[in-house]
């Protein structure tokens, strides 16, 4: 327990404050069960760490990794106890679904210690919601994505700017003072900016190990895949990666991969809520049923740098981009007349030569364009849309 503690204030002391993700502000701290999920690497853990640093309560705090070798012979149960004994208060546990049974026990520490205030974070979405069936009516959940365009603007240049609604987006209503030029930063973000580890040396390698953890062990693991099925995911992933974006022909995919149907829809579906790629359906979910599924994209536009062999078609980059940015707050779906909807609004995604025939006689309709500075009326560029979060 001593070496928790030491280990805790060591990092908490580390901790740099110099950018915080905007979304600190969002989160309930104050809650007695409160859950940070998303994909790897997307800095959770960071996030929770400087929360502490911020919270001025580092005496009755405490950070510990529930992959710790210490959780090898004690219990997550115990240690809580054990701290909520030395007035502890605030707790917490960083990559809670490496720890066995980790959802039985946060629901006991929920009910034996109504004053001690416990914060988790899970990497694998799958993981957190498959135990979740106790939690859910007790925990906050947090759906953490990726660094916005905005956020990289404030990580690499020091430049900070209020997000914007989409309302706000759509009167062309952005700006960036002190940036004269936004596009060659947003062709920088484009390629490097998402994951805030952006900045480590090896960045693309360090993002194709990313990668190979989901689909090696992430998802695997909660499948209770053999190593051969892993296989199969890597093979998967590599044909989405070729052909994004398109409309999934199941039936072929399975015959190039040598299984059913229904395996590779199953496949899919892990790999979207794995943070690797997402789905766009012609509707919104509704009573748990899902649309069909028009077009597959990777989740973001660093994945399609990273995997991509040669330079990637510049339309995949500003659709991936389109999607990624702005599902964080919106449900996008396809539309029956253009690239994508958000609730009564279209929009079709191209570069600056972009003509408006398609959207033509469509009320709420805009050309998102990319390569132009600002927009004018209905036309509004594609870096704007980096604005949202």
């Amino acid at each position: 327990m001593d070496h928790l503690i030491t280990l805790s204030r060591t990092l908490v002391g580390a901790a740099s404050l110099k950018f915080v993700r905007s979304m600190h502000d969002r989160i309930e701290w104050n809650n007695q069960l409160t859950a940070i999920l998303g994909a790897r690497g997307v800095g959770k853990t960071t996030l929770m760490i400087q929360h502490i640093k911020m919270s001025n309560q580092i005496e009755n705090s405490l950070y510990v990794n529930a992959d710790d070798f210490y959780f090898a012979e004690n219990k997550l149960f115990d240690m809580a106890n054990q701290f909520w004994k030395w007035g502890g208060r605030h707790l917490y546990i960083d990559e809670i679904h490496k720890y066995p049974d980790w959802s039985k026990e946060l629901k006991m520490m929920y009910d034996y210690f109504p004053d001690l205030q416990v914060t988790f974070t899970g990497s694998s979405i799958l993981d957190i919601y498959k135990g979740s069936d106790d939690l859910s009516r007790r925990a906050l959940m947090y759906p953490m994505p990726g660094m916005s365009f905005r956020e990289y603007l404030e990580f690499s240049e020091g430049l900070h700017f209020p997000a914007y609604s989409l309302e706000e987006i759509l009167q062309n209503k952005v700006r960036l003072p002190g940036i004269d030029h936004p596009l060659p930063l947003f062709k920088q973000y484009l390629q490097n900016g998402y994951y805030p580890f952006y900045q480590q040396p090896g960045y693309q390698q360090r993002l194709r190990n990313v990668i190979n953890q989901v689909l090696e062990t992430d998802i695997p693991a909660f499948t209770n895949m053999n190593v051969s099925t892993a296989h199969k995911l890597k093979q998967l992933m590599f044909i989405l990666s070729q052909s994004v974006p398109f409309k999934p022909n199941f039936t072929k995919i399975s015959q190039q991969m040598g299984i059913h149907r229904n395996q590779v829809a199953d496949y899919i579906l892990y790999m979207e809520k794995a943070g690797l790629i997402n789905q766009l359906r012609d509707r919104i979910e509704t009573l748990g049923l899902l649309g069909k599924v028009e077009k597959v994209y990777l989740n973001n536009t660093n994945l399609v740098f990273s995997i991509a062999e040669g330079v990637p078609e510049i339309g995949t980059i500003r659709e991936t981009f389109f999607l990624n940015q702005m599902q964080a707050n919106h449900q996008v779906t396809a539309s029956e007349f253009a690239d994508f909807s958000i609730g009564k609004f279209t929009f079709e995604v191209g570069g600056k030569s972009k003509k408006k025939k398609q959207i033509d006689g469509i009320e709420h309709a805009f050309v998102v364009k990319d390569d132009i500075e600002y927009g004018f009326g209905n036309t509004i560029p594609l870096w704007a849309f980096g604005m949202n979060y």
